[in-house]
């Protein structure tokens, strides 16, 4: 006994719903019109949408198994009584709704599969300044663009619109086909109107009708503070247009210069200080430079090198606020001592110092 729960991938008591899905499904994958389709797949996989696709039938089938009257199978299944059962795909025989069906598939129609122009990339240059505190930089790209003289209709201004000659303004268009299966039709978008139905009298002289056209585009790009070196700043529908579709996508990839003398990590900033050992030993006051100017910083007595002071809310911006500035200390030991110097240091090497 055949299982057409089974046979199109559902578990028994599916909803008309889900029988219906899995069909399209199968039916896409094994149409005998495609080259990689499985005719003996194909029937069977529509003999149990003609029993689980009807009502009737499925609510028999769930009761008796293959067994009840009118089941598919040798003795009852026939392509007529499928036709009969296929209507709700409309017309006579079995019609078949590529731009419906094929949509999610890859090929074939188009339905609600929106074409895209290509995406752009470009790169930039970033001063470390501008990395941290965010900037809009504008560029200018050479690219298909809509139209804008027509606005991307592809129609002269003022132009009436009329029913296309292709599909008589229906948008589709139907093309039926003999098999030992019977009669499909298969519905494909129109690819004159888009779809629309619909045609300019007159086309745009700018673009000859296309709806885009080669040309400058000054675009401006707002960089986030805080971005890093090598990333990317995604701007959705700035890319190259495409004639009654989507625009691609334009793809910034950022490349920051460094700083002479800071550094980043995460959200925290660093900075060398190089400082006297007499400073180290009884405290001092310096100057240092961060990206918002200079800062007075006090150095404690007895520190030492490679240890780190902390200026809190100078570092990198963020969404829970700035990151901190870090100095690190850098003892300047001389390399040449007068005697004196040399004199007090011995004293205080004696002094266990």
């Amino acid at each position: 006994m055949k299982d057409y729960y089974s046979i199109l991938g559902l578990q028994k008591g599916a909803s008309k719903d889900e029988v219906k899905k899995a069909f399209r499904k199968m039916a896409a994958k094994y149409h005998p019109d495609k080259a990689s389709g499985d005719e003996e797949k194909y029937k069977e996989v529509t003999e149990a949408y003609a029993v689980l696709g009807d009502e009737k039938k499925k609510a028999e089938y769930d009761t008796y198994g293959q067994s009840f009257n009118g089941a598919g199978g040798g003795a009852g299944f026939n392509w007529a009584d499928f036709q009969n059962a296929s209507q709700g795909f409309g017309g006579e025989g079995f019609e078949f709704d590529l731009n419906d069906i094929f949509s999610n598939f890859g090929f074939g129609g188009g339905g609600n599969r929106v074409q895209r122009g290509r995406d752009v990339s470009i790169d930039i240059n970033l001063t470390f300044e501008e990395s941290i505190f965010g900037v809009t930089r504008k560029v200018l790209l050479t690219k298909n663009n809509a139209c804008i003289n027509c606005d991307g209709t592809g129609a002269k201004k003022g132009s009436a619109q009329e029913n296309c000659s292709t599909c008589g303004g229906q948008g589709k268009l139907r093309e039926t086909r003999q098999s030992i299966m019977g009669s499909f039709t298969t519905v494909r978008e129109c690819s004159t109107c888009h779809g629309t139905g619909k045609v300019p009298k007159e086309r745009c002289p700018h673009c000859a009708g296309a709806g885009i056209a080669r040309a400058q585009e000054e675009i401006a790009i707002k960089v986030p503070a805080g971005i890093q070196n090598g990333e990317v700043i995604r701007m959705t529908g700035r890319g190259e247009a495409m004639p009654h579709g989507q625009s691609g996508d334009l793809y910034i990839k950022v490349h920051v210069e460094q700083h002479a003398t800071i550094k980043r990590d995460g959200n925290t900033l660093i900075s060398k200080l190089p400082i006297k050992l007499t400073d180290a030993l009884l405290g001092a006051t310096y100057s240092i430079v961060t990206l918002d100017g200079t800062v007075d910083i006090k150095i404690p007595a007895g520190i030492t090198h490679g240890e780190l002071l902390r200026i809190k809310g100078k570092g990198v911006p963020s969404e829970r606020g700035r990151g901190d500035f870090m100095v690190k200390i850098s003892l300047e030991t001389p390399k040449k001592l007068s005697r004196k110097a040399q004199k007090l240091i011995e004293e205080l090497r004696e002094e266990g110092i």
